[in-house]
């Protein structure tokens, strides 16, 4: 009798952990968005919910289509991998920027030392 209702309290344990981690992968996508900024992070949230009532058929899709946008590039597609030419415009002056600082850090300090000789 006792084993009796241990079974079944294990079937319901094992349903309900099942329920509940179905969600939880269904919602991976919408969390990779929202980590990643990406602008259509509620029509992915509300896709998740829907692929859950299609049998998981739009899932990978939206799995792909969370991870494809990247804030720092964009939507990023090219088929030579390279950056859009403002954007290495924009890396470029930025780097250009770095080594000016890090120059006039060095030139201060040869100067602070000539004073101090």
């Amino acid at each position: 009798m006792f084993l009796d209702y241990f079974a079944l309290g294990v079937l319901f344990f094992v349903v309900i952990t099942l329920f509940y981690a179905v969600i939880a992968i269904h919602d991976i996508p919408h969390l990779m968005a929202k980590a990643r900024n990406h602008p259509h992070q509620d029509a992915i949230h509300v896709a998740g919910w829907v692929s859950l009532f299609t049998l998981h058929a739009i899932w990978p899709f939206l799995f792909i289509w969370a991870t494809i946008y990247r804030e720092d590039r964009g939507w990023g597609i090219r088929s030579d991998g390279k950056l859009s030419p403002a954007q290495e415009a924009n890396a470029e002056i930025a780097r250009l920027h770095a080594r000016i600082a890090e120059l006039e850090g060095q030139s201060e300090g040869q100067s602070s030392e000539r004073e101090n000789a």
